[in-house]
């Protein structure tokens, strides 16, 4: 795939200043407009009042694109019938010249091609419940099993299994970090019961980490979790039964594949009335604030 890249990310880039990737599901999938233009100019904004150069990364009329203009995640946010693209779906968007959102899995490998090394999204995907019997396991587990990407994230939605999210994790041998924590946060909450490969506590130590695994040339990304902020956290037992509800729905509706996230989260929305949208957007500003914060230590030792 043809990737382009706008002035502000090429220049950064050479002149080996952070660069912040970012994901366009969220903009295209996962909020309403103008919510999630709005939520997306303002994770742009947080990188760069804290050092770096912001990369939204989208795919239009077949071509990779890192750093999207400010015009370009406007009609992100409103087109409609825009592609949600994971990895298989890569070759077909591209031949067939479409629009497409990307996922981590996406974001993930046109980040690699582009040279960007830390991306910031809400949560990553991962094993979906029952996956014993559908084996439903999002894409984006593999990617971070092989492609050289930091995510940093508050981490895997809290719809999937969790458990079984960690240990393929641990089979493929990517590391995950717990930003001052030892407990993998759950997205909208900052408990899971389930521990953490390593706690980290400060972006030095996570680009110190970055950087060993590179030296040593072993390839596949690298996942930090970090809690969503306790002011904006979700009560665990209400969010468990909206989860519960929503799950059901969407079980009864047959709703399968890559409709499965967007669907979950829109009705775990309406819900929560809205609750469970802002905590999503909090994290994902806490997530670009500390994002920024370990690009900008990395850019140092290069």
């Amino acid at each position: 795939m043809k990737i382009r890249m706008n002035d502000e990310v090429r220049k950064a880039l050479e002149e080996k200043r952070p660069v912040v990737a970012l994901e366009s599901t969220i903009i295209s999938h996962g909020m309403p407009y103008p919510k999630n233009v709005e939520t997306a100019l303002n994770v742009e904004r947080i990188i760069r009042e804290n050092g770096c150069v912001p990369a939204t990364v989208g795919i239009i009329d077949g071509v990779g694109v890192v750093g999207m203009t400010e015009d370009e995640i406007e009609e992100f946010g409103k087109r409609k019938g825009i592609e949600k693209v994971s990895r298989r779906d890569l070759p077909v968007i591209a031949a067939k010249k479409l629009w497409g959102a990307t996922t981590v899995a996406t974001t993930m490998i046109l980040a690699n091609m582009a040279g960007v090394e830390v991306f910031v999204t809400g949560g990553i995907g991962g094993v979906h419940r029952n996956a014993q019997e559908t084996f439903d396991i999002s894409a984006d587990l593999q990617e971070l099993a092989h492609t050289n990407v930091t995510v940093i994230c508050a981490g895997a939605k809290a719809i999937l299994d969790l458990k079984l999210t960690l240990e393929y994790l641990e089979t493929f041998g990517v590391p995950v970090l717990g930003y001052k924590t030892k407990e993998l946060p759950a997205f909208y909450t900052r408990k899971s019961g389930l521990n953490v490969d390593y706690q980290i506590d400060s972006p030095k130590e996570a680009a110190e980490i970055i950087k060993a695994k590179r030296d040593m040339k072993l390839d596949g990304g690298i996942l930090i979790t970090n809690p969503i902020p306790e002011e904006y956290a979700m009560n665990e037992d209400e969010m468990n039964k909206a989860i519960d509800e929503a799950l059901k729905e969407a079980d009864m509706l047959g709703i399968k594949g890559k409709e499965t996230t967007p669907f979950l989260l829109a009705k775990i929305k309406d819900i929560t009335n809205g609750v469970s949208l802002e905590s999503n957007i909090k994290l994902v500003y806490n997530n670009a604030l500390v994002g920024s914060m370990i690009a900008k230590e990395l850019s140092k030792m290069e």
